[in-house]
């Protein structure tokens, strides 16, 4: 946020991390250093394709533009039915902030699980977001919509439960922020939502204590990927 609203020089942030990165215990800042180049970059890309900003993509691949509307709603009410999604969203409309690691997540799943045109996505971060930037913003929900000059490539698509898994172990995250839509829902049942084994086990019913999945990733993944491998610009990033 200090970022966005000039309260602190980027040159001073990258010469820290900068710093940092080359001592014993520097991968933090070394990581950091390159968020903070990816920020650059998309500002560079800003500068240089003004379009960008009217909603045009970066990238070639415009056979990746989703057509479909999809629910945004249930997507910003925190209704999906996969937790760490609607941790996400909790977060964002609580607060005016989301970790980047679930921003990447919420926008795969809007994209690609959901089929929704990513400038959507886009817009709604923009109304939200307290650290909103303009070139960051655009060039995050693009490369999760694999239409930018930088994107991901089209038939990598996030996986909800496995992200959680791996971001979030013990499922806290997403039990504190998804409280408020559930009854009692422990640390896996919470994390893992509908695929947690048994829910009734641990008292959850699906449907009625936390809402059942808006979509079975798998069969979202199946079907974005199908769609867009008989395109143009599907078999171009295949080939790459």
């Amino acid at each position: 946020m200090h970022l966005r609203f000039g309260t602190v020089s980027i040159r001073e942030l990258v010469a820290y991390a900068h710093l940092r990165s080359l001592e014993p215990d520097g991968a933090g800042a070394a990581t950091w250093l390159s968020e903070l180049i990816w920020r650059e970059f998309y500002a560079q890309i800003l500068w240089h394709h003004r379009t960008w900003s009217r909603g045009h993509s970066a990238g070639v691949r415009r056979a990746l533009l989703s057509r479909r509307s999809g629910d945004v709603c249930r997507v910003a009410r925190s209704r999906t039915g996969y937790p760490i999604v609607d941790a996400a969203m909790r977060q964002i409309n609580a607060s005016g902030y989301m970790h980047n690691r679930l921003r990447m997540i919420a926008a795969s799943f809007l994209v690609k699980d959901l089929l929704v045109d990513w400038r959507k996505g886009e817009k709604y971060f923009a109304d939200t977001l307290l650290d909103f930037d303009l070139a960051s913003n655009n060039g995050g929900w693009q490369w999760a919509a694999s239409t930018g000059c930088d994107a991901q490539p089209y038939f990598r698509i996030f996986n909800p439960v496995t992200q959680s898994e791996r971001f979030d172990p013990a499922g806290s995250s997403s039990a504190a922020t998804c409280r408020s839509s559930q009854r009692s829902m422990p640390g896996r049942s919470t994390r893992r939502g509908s695929s947690a084994g048994d829910p009734a086990r641990e008292g959850v019913v699906i449907g009625r204590d936390y809402p059942a999945p808006i979509v079975d990733h798998a069969a979202a993944r199946r079907r974005r990927i199908g769609a867009l491998q008989g395109s143009a610009g599907g078999a171009r990033g295949a080939r790459r």
